[in-house]
């Protein structure tokens, strides 16, 4: 109920909030790249909520990442950060919830045929670096899971059912997400994506083989502080998936292996 408030809050300010009616639904927003900054955080003469608030408590799903203008993407640092979104004007100052699950496509260069000798341009693999370059580095230490998911082709399309399906994988979610809330149902947190400081320390601590495997990634990957902190967080949850009571060195090894690498100077 109060996410369902909250959502419905933010929609009522928007105008979109239908019949007066508290929304049970999780906001899913896909925004087109040509994005303006106001748009994205918000902003107008009277100041309304943007996409990054309009999919609070749901999804804000970016397609073609590196087509939106950078001083955009970069607007949503503080967002992911903090889960709120402030939009200043010369005639208010406004501060909306922005608490998102941020889910982003982007094809590995331009022309979209990086590793594939027939089809990829002449500038491979230069324009994959300059491609992938448009979005900043602090961004992407904001992006818990780094994926790289390869081309479809037409013999994937008839293979058989996977033996985990959608209907699994969400039962699965929604067990982990029901013990995240009990687990912080007494500090000010809902999901392990929102623990931190000591809250995290008490329930997302590696054993002793987690930490020196987190230690020493920490150290060859660079992780920033912001990095460090994530992992122990994906790591709480993939734990939470596996049903375990602990966070094992297998649960930070999974985690540290969707970090994106900072590139060596």
């Amino acid at each position: 109920m109060p996410e369902a408030l909250e959502v419905s809050m933010v929609a009522s300010v928007a105008g979109t909030l239908q019949g007066g009616r508290l929304t049970r639904t999780r906001p899913f927003r896909s925004p087109h790249h040509s994005a303006s900054m106001a748009a994205l955080t918000g902003g107008g003469l009277k100041v309304k909520p943007g996409e990054v608030s309009l999919a609070h408590m749901g999804v804000l799903f970016l397609d073609e990442l590196p087509e939106f203008q950078r001083a955009v993407l970069d607007s949503l640092r503080q967002p992911i950060e903090a889960g709120v979104v402030s939009v200043a004007r010369a005639n208010a100052h406004v501060t909306f919830p922005a608490r998102v699950q941020l889910v982003a496509a982007m094809n590995p260069c331009r022309c979209g045929h990086l590793g594939d000798p027939a089809l990829a341009c002449a500038r491979a693999p230069r324009c994959a670096a300059d491609y992938q370059a448009k979005v900043s580095g602090p961004l992407l230490d904001r992006i818990d899971l780094h994926v790289e998911v390869q081309s479809v082709t037409a013999a994937d399309l008839v293979l058989d059912r996977p033996a985990e399906g959608s209907a699994e994988v969400a039962a699965r979610v929604a067990e982990a997400r029901a013990l995240q809330a009990t687990r912080y149902r007494d500090v000010a947190a809902r999901t392990n994506a929102e623990a931190e400081g000591d809250v995290l320390t008490a329930y997302a601590a590696p054993d002793e083989a987690g930490r020196k495997l987190l230690a020493q990634a920490a150290e060859a990957m660079r992780l920033s502080a912001r990095g460090y902190t994530r992992v122990l967080r994906v790591a709480r949850t993939i734990a939470d998936l596996a049903g375990a009571d602990g966070v094992g060195r297998i649960h930070v090894a999974e985690a540290l292996s969707y970090r994106r690498q900072a590139p060596r100077s």
